[in-house]
């Protein structure tokens, strides 16, 4: 558990394997001004994580940005059932077994929205995800939109693999699979890219890899290179 800025914490959990690297674990937590807790890609629950989000205060809403981060999300619906669950149309789909409150596909006033902000970031067939922007702390925060692995938990291949898709630190940018399915989403992507940028965000935290507390436009403007 980490203080990354005002009323914004982060846990980083345990790795899982995917695609044959060890992919790290990132929550992202923000506390709302009436106390109530928003919870991004909830990581394993264990009992010491528990306690410090209960002494954060009441989890109130779960996000499931993409249709990738929905695997410890069942854990956290049972353990706080009256907490609200939202998810894209792809992880709605995929999770039948849960119980969403509501798409985040869709356009309406959340009851966050004047602390957080979104934009679903579409354009692929491959993947949509929607992303965040905490306007106290300035920070953006996404899931796979961006991997920026640090490569010290890699072997030799992990680590080239990784470089050659484009998601190690500190060029770490969206992986190759995804960049390419954007063939005829561009132009879309590209709308959704500049609501990030006019955010200005001052940090940049991922789901997977190092957080971006300097220079954080420069290392977006680097990162979508491809797009812009």
């Amino acid at each position: 558990m980490e203080n990354l800025a005002h009323e914004i914490w982060v846990f980083d959990g345990s790795s899982v394997k995917f695609l044959g690297l060890p992919f790290s674990t990132r929550m992202t937590v923000v506390r709302l001004l009436n106390g109530e807790l928003w919870v991004h890609s909830p990581i394993q629950l264990s009992e010491t994580i528990r306690e410090q989000i209960e002494n954060l205060g009441q989890v109130k809403y779960l996000i499931a940005p993409n249709h990738l981060h929905h695997l410890f999300l069942p854990e956290w619906v049972s353990a706080y059932p009256n907490a609200e669950t939202y998810g894209t149309n792809e992880v709605i789909k995929k999770r039948s077994d849960i119980s969403f409150t509501d798409s985040l596909n869709n356009q309406q006033s959340w009851a966050w929205s004047s602390e957080i902000e979104q934009e679903l970031f579409s354009g692929s067939p491959l993947m949509e995800e929607c992303v965040f922007y905490h306007k106290v702390s300035n920070t953006l925060v996404v899931a796979d939109l961006i991997e920026n692995f640090s490569g010290q938990n890699f072997n030799y291949w992990q680590r080239v693999v990784a470089k050659g898709v484009g998601i190690l630190a500190p060029n770490g940018k969206m992986p190759l699979d995804w960049r390419l399915s954007f063939i005829f989403g561009r132009d879309d992507a590209r709308g959704h890219l500049n609501r990030l940028l006019a955010w200005k965000p001052q940090i940049l935290v991922m789901s997977h890899g190092e957080i971006v507390k300097e220079n954080t436009d420069e290392f977006l403007a680097r990162s979508f290179e491809w797009l812009i």
